[in-house]
């Protein structure tokens, strides 16, 4: 997996992230991609339930592309791109965005939002990422296709004091069992600890 990422120097505003991916064309290549997400998102401020929301968009979109696309032509052969940015105001508690996209070697027809029947096991995938997105779209440039996607962030969807991970910690559920194997402590940090945060997604 290769790719960047930027952010702004020390001492500005840690709410803004983008980072640029190239991905090998396997299926695995989802569950890296959905990691790397989570852990910018929540490095960011963005509050759990938000951040499920984009990764299961980039999942859709990423899976799209490795079942129904082609992979990038040269000099990027086997790979698909995936790029994603966002930005937060906490200060303001009521503006911010996710955009994501996936770029591939296109199809023979256009990416568009299925109408599976209730009983068929796919086809879901579009209609999923129009449902959490307030805006989506596709760009055809020569032999490339990009799926784009933008989520909108209000201050509801910002993680506040004392709810995920440090609600988890600073309230674990007892064990009846001492030692018992069902039951794992994870101490985790403050909730810009990116690294425990994506752990445990």
């Amino acid at each position: 997996m290769a790719g960047d990422r930027t952010s702004p120097e020390d001492g500005e505003c840690r709410h803004e992230v983008e980072r640029n991916v190239t991905l090998p064309y396997v299926p695995s290549s989802v569950t890296g991609a959905r990691k790397l997400l989570q852990s910018d998102l929540t490095g960011i401020g963005l509050g759990d339930d938000r951040v499920d929301d984009a990764s299961l968009v980039l999942s859709e979109l990423v899976s799209n592309a490795l079942r129904h696309a082609a992979p990038l032509p040269a000099p990027d052969e086997d790979t698909v791109g995936v790029a994603w940015r966002a930005g937060i105001d906490p200060a303001s508690g009521s503006s911010g965005w996710v955009e994501i996209s996936v770029r591939d070697g296109g199809s023979s027809s256009m990416p568009r939002v299925a109408r599976p029947s209730v009983s068929g096991l796919g086809g879901r995938g579009l209609g999923i990422v129009q449902a959490l997105a307030g805006r989506w779209g596709t760009e055809m440039d020569g032999d490339t296709t990009t799926v784009w996607a933008v989520l909108e962030i209000t201050g509801d969807d910002l993680a506040h004091e004392g709810s995920g991970a440090e609600a988890a910690s600073a309230d674990p559920v007892p064990s009846d069992t001492p030692g018992d194997p069902a039951v794992v402590e994870v101490p985790v940090g403050a909730r810009g600890n990116a690294a425990a945060g994506s752990a445990l997604l």
